[in-house]
């Protein structure tokens, strides 16, 4: 207890240098805070209570203009407009840079390691591999979403049963995205499943403190908050195994061996090189990897979920919708691109300004080196939950073809719809979130053990059914 003022003092310390380290030079509107620090935190305060109303507020001031917003210690910017954010998908990855991105809000150096963001292979693995495959899983996925909602959801009769939704759906989704990274038996492993979601939460919930520092005390704090350790122990003992075991059969029987799975374990292997091709390596970037697909996947379906049960209304006719097109096309890919489900996102577009003199817009707005542009997406303030799927009608009619729907498909990406980024650089794993609807399908969809009470109908005359049902 005799340090704790010590630290603080440490921390307080931190905060101010990291303030001064970072604090850009620009003349963009403010909508919170200025460059005292005094009032420079007392506007970061304030948009960590009320971020939704001030980022509205500057939607509505600065319509197709850029403005700032403070957070702890950066200025977030927010690029107002479609046109914004086609100059920004449109620039090159040395300029504005979605990885980058990415890894400093992870704080990715640290919370995973230099060698998954210096060497981000897996991306390309992901891109690649999973794009080609993603249709081959769909039975595989609709297999494992009914025996994970049994398993993690265990209702013990037919009586309605309140539970916590986000803890849930993390469990569901790290089963689902474990099928297609591991396979069977591994992902109904519970010790993987925990570590996958426990690292998964770890790096987000560190990240935010490592990211407290300024950059030259980063390396040293970084290391001794990061939970990297730990997970991987857990890591080499529950999947490490397995990867052993396949970059042995690659040695002994070559890159085709009979009866190789089709999963993210094998596509690593085949695509690893070096230093990179051992078993803890491998596992690294398997945890990495679903750091991105258990947060995200998750938020999106419990949202979901919420809007239904908020809007019931939706229920029915997506029901209906989803019982007929699965009949007609079964769990296949075309049925999936047919539900008329929309989710949405954490991450938005986000970029990092990379180039060492910035990056400028057309009408002459200057984004200086290091900064987070992050455009912001008008949502209408009243729910809609077809309101895409009504744009998708829209463009079929006019189109004339089912093709040009495809624009406002959950996954598909616009200057528009930031869901997933846009441009080159969109979220690589878009179309295993875009799955998810799979998982609505199954929740709303009918009952296929339900039960009907019936009885012989009396006085029935001939030519009509003999009996009747309640």
């Amino acid at each position: 207890m005799e340090s704790a003022p010590l630290l603080a003092a440490a921390l307080g310390v931190a905060l101010l240098v990291s303030y001064i380290w970072q604090r850009p030079k620009h003349l963009i509107p403010a909508l919170a805070g200025s460059e005292n620090p005094i009032s420079y935190y007392i506007g970061a305060f304030q948009f960590f209570l009320h971020g939704l109303d001030i980022v509205q507020h500057g939607y509505t001031e600065h319509r197709e203009g850029v403005f700032r917003v403070p957070r702890l210690l950066r200025w977030d910017y927010l690029a107002n407009g479609p046109k914004h954010t086609a100059e920004m998908a449109a620039a090159s990855d040395d300029v504005l840079s979605f990885q980058y991105g990415a890894e400093d809000i992870l704080q990715a150096d640290y919370t995973m390691g230099l060698e998954v963001t210096k060497n981000p292979y897996h991306q390309h693995t992901i891109r690649s591999s999973l794009t080609r495959n993603i249709a081959r899983f769909l039975p595989q996925l609709h297999d494992e979403l009914v025996c994970a909602f049994d398993d993690v959801i265990a209702l013990p009769g037919n009586d309605w049963e309140e539970i916590n939704v986000l803890p849930n759906m993390m469990q569901v989704v790290a089963r689902l995205t474990a099928r297609i990274f591991v396979g069977l038996p591994l992902c109904r492993n519970q010790e993987y499943l925990n570590l996958s979601i426990s690292y998964t939460v770890s790096v987000f919930g560190r990240a935010q403190i490592i990211a407290m520092f300024p950059s030259f005390l980063k390396p040293i704090f970084g290391r001794l908050l990061s939970s990297r350790r730990s997970s991987m122990r857990v890591a080499m003992k529950t999947i490490g195994p397995v990867i052993q075991e396949r970059l042995a059969k690659v040695d002994e029987f070559g890159p085709n061996w009979e009866d190789k799975p089709n999963d993210l374990i094998s596509w690593l292997v085949d695509d690893a090189q070096g230093e990179e091709r051992t078993a803890p390596a491998i596992a690294l970037r398997i945890l990495a990897t679903n750091t991105a697909a258990i947060h995200t996947s998750s938020m999106t379906i419990t949202t979901a979920l919420y809007d239904l049960t908020t809007y019931p209304e939706h229920i029915v006719p997506m029901r209906e919708e989803a019982e007929r097109v699965i009949r007609a096309q079964g769990w296949t890919k075309s049925a999936v691109n047919n539900l008329r489900v929309h989710g949405s996102g954490p991450f938005s577009m986000t970029r990092k300004v990379v180039a060492e003199n910035g990056f400028t817009f057309s009408n002459g707005t200057f984004i200086p080196h290091g900064i987070l542009p992050e455009p912001y997406y008008e949502n209408p303030e009243v729910f809609d939950g077809f309101r895409f799927a009504r744009e998708r009608e829209m463009r079929t009619v006019k189109d004339g073809t089912e093709g040009g729907a495809f624009k406002h498909h959950m996954i598909s990406t616009g200057p528009d719809h930031l869901v997933f980024g846009h441009g080159k650089h969109a979220c690589p794993g878009l179309r295993v979130c875009g799955r998810l609807t799979l998982s609505l399908a199954i929740i709303i969809g009918p009952d296929p053990k339900g039960k009907i009470l019936i009885r012989k109908r009396r006085g029935v005359r001939r030519g009509y059914r003999s009996f009747c049902v309640c």
